[in-house]
């Protein structure tokens, strides 16, 4: 069993602050801020240097908490996108607010419990509803009954899978599996276990949108568009019953 996203901090120093003098639209309450720091600077021992150390990484520590979380790539289970050593931030309020894990999302969640211990990094494939097959005639994964071509980020010469499986997702829960099909433990090796190898939303950490390090390796990540056809999943879909697993997991 593979930990897949590791949480790790990088250092960030403070912008020089301008020295200019207020302007004439500056607004009184903006001066009577400054008129209160004043006496905290004095008190604080290194002055204003330390203060506005304070405040950056109090700030920081409020985004790392609420909306951005760093995580570093152990392994090789979603490459070529992600490559080992990467560094990756999750938006841990992309579903916050009614926001829903999407199909192609690439997503960081807790798998305690579900996967193994720790946080791991996989690509949604299949969210509430919707009935996963592998494979079809071409060997392409079906999701309510349309082929996907997973050619765009699918690792070079990797199958969509070699466990043949035919599963309904749960209300609330995602399937999950790695690009680098054959390097990842993802849903495919827990089919048999207690959830069936679905991901509940709620253990969600976040969506990774951006890789930040190494910089040559910087990106965006964009949802792919090889599940923008599929369709929503319909009312009389087949009821999830107890998935089975045939094949090998090379």
């Amino acid at each position: 069993m593979d930990t897949e996203a590791q949480p790790t901090e990088r250092d960030r120093s403070p912008r020089p602050s301008d020295a200019e003098e207020p302007s004439e639209r500056e607004r009184p309450e903006g001066r009577s801020r400054f008129a209160l720091a004043a006496p905290i600077a004095q008190w604080v021992p290194g002055g204003w240097l330390t203060v506005a150390v304070l405040a950056l990484l109090l700030c920081l520590l409020l985004v790392f908490t609420f909306v951005l979380q760093p995580f570093r790539i152990p392994s090789g289970s979603m490459e070529n996108g992600l490559r080992i050593g990467d560094r990756v931030l999750a938006n841990k309020l992309a579903y916050r607010f009614g926001g829903r894990p999407q199909r192609g999302d690439i997503v960081v969640f807790d798998g305690t419990g579900y996967f193994g211990h720790g946080d791991y990094i996989k690509r949604v494939v299949g969210v509430g509803g919707d009935h996963v097959v592998c494979c079809d005639g071409g060997g392409r994964i079906e999701v309510n009954d349309r082929p996907v071509d997973e050619s765009a980020f699918l690792y070079p010469g990797d199958r969509p899978s070699t466990v043949r499986f035919d599963v309904v997702v749960p209300e609330g829960r995602l399937f999950v599996l790695g690009d680098h099909r054959s390097d990842s433990s993802d849903s495919r090796d827990h089919l048999g276990s207690p959830g069936g190898g679905m991901v509940p939303v709620s253990e969600v950490i976040g969506r990774a949108d951006w890789i930040v390090w190494p910089f040559g390796h910087a990106t965006h990540l964009d949802r792919p568009g090889a599940y923008a056809r599929v369709p929503a999943a319909g009312r009389d879909a087949a009821p999830a019953g107890a998935p089975t697993a045939e094949g090998g997991h090379g």
